[in-house]
């Protein structure tokens, strides 16, 4: 099963849609961009009285000191704490399968509990994906954790074959094996194709949250190193480019979900393609949810909403608490499975998604006087 990894990146890269994304100087006097899809949000309004909306809007004026303090604040409070966290629930799967799986097979109580951690890491993770920057991003390994959206449903037989080519697999083999059968989703595969686990699943279970940790581990490490490089908080004097990787990041994370994980598998705007995060699990409720929360918890963040009230304007951290909150008691009421919700609903979702997406767009970023990067989910 043993995937050249040449051939491996490639078949990853394509199947994934990977975000390419470089943010513009704040210097650039390009007005922010406007969605290129219609929604109810930009039905009615033009690109010309968008961009007459946001040239309306005074920036706060953010001393370097207040820019400083604030990345400082992101990268120890929210980017390290969220990749600890994943590696922590990795390693409790790890554990939990090395004591249940002393003996297959594995069911019942004991699955159960194997299943109920896996979506505890896999949450970990959604939080985690917020950062669409920085070593996760750089070498790949996002793919390593997460292959998806897998449009071309790679995993199921990838992992099945792997298992039965190699029953006695290691964390070390799995590690130098292809994207396509590690990670979460792979996780997920083992943990919920069958209604037991078999000596050689159990193996995998073992060596793939193995593998997971020590990824994990790896770009914490990373941040914990190079936090003032990745954000370029020694440069706040010269340069807006932490504040730009960073919101435009948050801006990627709503783009992405609303294409990928909402748009494109229920066929909102266009032919189904791909499949809901967790299909498998049937728990794709508690993947978005865990994103909307993230997402929730760094744009309502106090320092952040400091920064947005310094000239006493607090619109716009009250349009993103109304919308946050909207969405996520939208999602709440939702089935488990998002493909058994009604679609109005999940139109509406997806419309919540679109007016947090404007919202940041056209009255956040130019609040803070940076601006909206090169995005491929927009169709730029």
């Amino acid at each position: 099963m043993k995937i050249n990894h040449a051939l491996a990146m490639a078949l990853s890269a394509l199947s994934a849609g990977i975000l390419i994304s470089c943010v513009k100087p704040a210097d650039d006097n390009q007005a922010p961009e406007v969605d290129s899809q219609v929604t109810q949000e930009g039905a009615t309004s033009t690109a010309a009285e968008k961009k007459s909306s946001a040239d309306k809007i005074t920036a706060v004026d953010i001393s370097p000191d207040t820019e400083k303090t604030y990345l400082t604040h992101v990268a120890n409070d929210v980017v390290i704490p969220a990749y600890a966290d994943a590696a922590k629930q990795s390693d409790i799967l790890h554990d939990l399968a090395q004591k249940h799986c002393q003996q297959a097979p594995v069911s019942g109580d004991e699955l159960q509990a194997l299943r109920d951690q896996w979506l505890v890491l896999a949450q970990a993770w959604a939080g985690a994906e917020i950062i669409n920057f920085g070593p996760a991003t750089a070498s790949m390994s996002n793919l390593y954790i997460n292959y998806y959206p897998d449009e071309r449903g790679l995993v199921h037989g990838g992992v099945a074959d792997l298992i039965a080519a190699n029953p006695k697999l290691t964390a070390e083999q799995l590690a130098n094996e292809s994207a396509i059968v590690q990670g979460i989703p792979g996780l997920e595969e083992a943990l919920y194709a069958n209604d037991s686990l078999d000596a050689g699943q159990c193996a995998y279970v073992m060596s793939a949250s193995s593998a997971l940790s020590t990824r994990l581990k790896d770009i914490e490490k990373n941040w914990q190193q190079n936090a003032t490089n990745l954000l370029a908080i020694d440069k706040t004097a010269d340069s807006d480019k932490g504040l730009n990787q960073w919101f435009n990041s948050l801006l990627s994370l709503v783009e992405t979900m609303k294409s990928n994980a909402i748009d494109q598998p229920l066929g909102l705007t266009g032919k189904a393609k791909g499949h809901l995060p967790a299909a498998t699990a049937e728990q794709s409720r508690a993947i978005i949810n865990a994103k909307l929360a993230t997402l929730n918890k760094a744009l309502t963040d106090p320092v952040l909403t400091a920064i947005l009230g310094s000239n006493n304007e607090n619109a716009v951290a009250n349009d993103l608490s109304t919308a946050l909150a909207d969405a996520t008691a939208l999602l709440a009421q939702m089935p488990e499975d998002l493909g058994a919700a009604d679609k109005a609903d999940q139109q509406e979702l997806y419309d919540h998604l679109t007016t947090i997406t404007g919202i940041i767009k056209r009255q956040l970023i130019p609040t803070l006087g940076i601006r909206v990067g090169f995005n491929s989910t927009d169709g730029d």
